[in-house]
């Protein structure tokens, strides 16, 4: 009986040690790291609805000619992951993806900022807005929405929005 306690009090000690190292904090210097530029825009679903508007929480990352950013429907600690953008240089972008794809696909970031939907925030330096939306504004973006609105988990599908406003290019 004594080795019974014991083999569960072990069981019992370790398994708080496992989880208490699952919910430690992580070791900075990773690729987590970094997403400090938030941005809020809406976007135009995949089925023609406006979706959002979603916090995009972003980085540099390829020298400064690719942002990605993280998307949640909110600012909540717990908010769900529901899409991931990047913002690519445009002579990137349109040097890389064919005119059709990006016509479906893709979307100009000046475009998108002049409809005046998108909110650059925690800046309260007004030049560090502007000079951060001329950078945007430099960029083509494309989004890969992973979780549904309606979705109790995520199942698989992806989809991929549109900037409100979009224009195809013609060239």
């Amino acid at each position: 009986m004594k080795h019974i306690l014991r083999s569960m009090f072990m069981v019992s000690v370790l398994s708080f040690a496992v989880l208490g190292l699952m919910v430690s904090t992580a070791i900075s210097g990773g690729p987590a790291d970094g997403f400090t530029i938030h941005v809020q825009a809406p976007h135009m679903m995949a089925n023609g609805t406006t979706g959002g508007p979603y916090h995009h929480y972003c980085k540099g990352i390829q020298g400064g000619e690719v942002l990605q950013c993280l998307l949640f429907e909110s600012t909540a600690p717990d908010a769900k992951l529901v899409a991931v953008e990047y913002f690519i240089e445009k002579n990137l972008a349109r040097k890389n993806v064919p005119l059709i794809q990006w016509n479906r696909n893709f979307h100009d970031h000046q475009v998108e900022i002049d409809t005046g939907r998108v909110a650059i925030l925690d800046i309260d330096d007004p030049k560090k807005v502007q000079a951060l939306a001329e950078a945007a504004g430099k960029t083509d973006g494309v989004i890969f929405h992973l979780w549904g609105k309606d979705q109790v988990v995520p199942d698989g599908t992806v989809t991929i929005p549109n900037s409100l406003g979009h224009v195809y290019r013609t060239k």
